[in-house]
């Protein structure tokens, strides 16, 4: 196996393991959002992103690191995804 899909792999599993603790606990979805929305409202892009990371981390069973260097790509893809979630929201109103 080739470290291109060595890392594929990884980030594969990281995401299932993901979604499997969403499927046992749907609440964190919403408690996610709910956060992302507050957050993304308040402050620079960055700081916001770290903030939700730890928030996050703090009120559910996920854990993301504060720091942004130690993001996995499978942190950064949820983090992206929630900031899509509430632009899109917002552009709707």
């Amino acid at each position: 196996m080739s470290s291109s899909e060595i890392q594929k792999t990884r980030i594969i599993n990281e995401l299932r393991g993901f979604i499997k603790k969403l499927l046992q606990d749907p609440k964190i979805l919403e408690q996610s959002l709910e956060i992302a929305r507050r957050q993304l409202s308040e402050g620079s892009k960055a700081e916001a992103m770290a903030r939700i990371a730890n928030e996050i981390s703090d009120t559910t069973s996920v854990h993301i690191p504060e720091d942004p260097a130690e993001h996995s790509e499978a942190d950064r893809l949820y983090l992206e995804v929630l900031k899509e979630v509430v632009d899109e929201e917002q552009a709707l109103y």
